[in-house]
């Protein structure tokens, strides 16, 4: 299946067209597909009208499927995400956060599929960690080399926000037990290039271990405002049938929460993957 590859900014991301993903990619594709992500972080593919078996099954070519604790999922296919702004409070993702990683093993990347989008607004920015990192001055790279960070599952799925009934407050529990915090380095090494990327975000990441707390909060707060300046960043206006493909190892996202009433529907597979270092 042959298509092309159009970059949107140095920093990362592309469009691909020509491809119809309910379609199996050959090996060949599939390779060209993976050397894609690597160079570009976020990919994008428009009119990709998948069913969710069939969204799923690409997902799945990539690794084991996450199933999230705390979101809704379809039935049928329980490793599909739903975020239906008519169902869910979606507040959690507008604002800068890499998934799941408050995992000790977070996603490899993510496959999101549009399937209600509002007339206007409902865009989501990506940010690239390795362009981040890679304009860090080079005493700020030598201090964070060696520190590591803790992410909290509660810091986006707060108590109070997802445990207001006697059901809610039962998953939310359990989900406590599953998933303790968890430490990840402040500068992880893509398993595949050997790239350093920054790799905090604000949607999960709660202190830098090895400094004081005074001491974390400002360089949290440093690298977070630093990681997402525009030259790192990249943002698409969604139509229904658009499929993003992330590297959630060296990127982060968000999900601007602007178009209220109007409504936005989105399905997520989440492809699992290795423990940072």
């Amino acid at each position: 299946m042959a298509f092309t590859l159009r970059p949107l900014s140095p920093a990362l991301g592309a469009v691909l067209d020509g491809l119809d993903l309910r379609q199996p990619l050959g090996d060949a594709d599939l390779a060209r597909f993976e050397q894609a992500l690597l160079d570009h972080q976020v990919l994008f593919m428009r009119g990709q009208q998948l069913t969710p078996a069939q969204h799923m099954g690409f997902a799945q070519r990539f690794g084991e499927l996450h199933i999230h604790p705390i979101y809704p999922h379809l039935p049928e296919q329980p490793q599909i995400l739903v975020l239906d702004t008519a169902v869910t409070d979606v507040r959690d993702n507008a604002l800068w956060h890499s998934d799941v990683s408050f995992l000790p093993k977070p996603a490899m990347a993510g496959v999101l599929l549009a399937r209600e989008v509002p007339a206007y607004g409902g865009d989501t920015l990506w940010a690239s960690g390795t362009a981040a990192y890679e304009a860090l001055s080079a005493p700020l790279k030598r201090l964070l080399d060696g520190l590591s960070a803790t992410h909290d599952f509660s810091k986006s799925f707060p108590l109070a926000r997802f445990g207001n009934t006697p059901e809610a407050l039962q998953r939310w529990e359990a989900t406590r037990r599953r998933h303790p915090p968890v430490s990840h380095p402040v500068v992880r090494t893509h398993p595949a290039s050997g790239r350093p990327a920054l790799f905090v975000n604000e949607g999960f990441t709660l202190s830098i271990n090895e400094l004081e707390p005074h001491e974390s909060d400002a360089l949290l707060r440093l690298l977070f405002q630093h990681a997402t300046l525009p030259p790192f960043c990249v943002r698409w206006q969604w139509r229904t049938g658009d499929l993003a493909f992330w590297d959630n190892r060296v990127t982060q996202h968000y999900a601007v929460d602007d178009y209220r009433p109007q409504r936005r529907v989105m399905h997520r597979a989440t492809v699992l993957g290795d423990a940072p270092h």
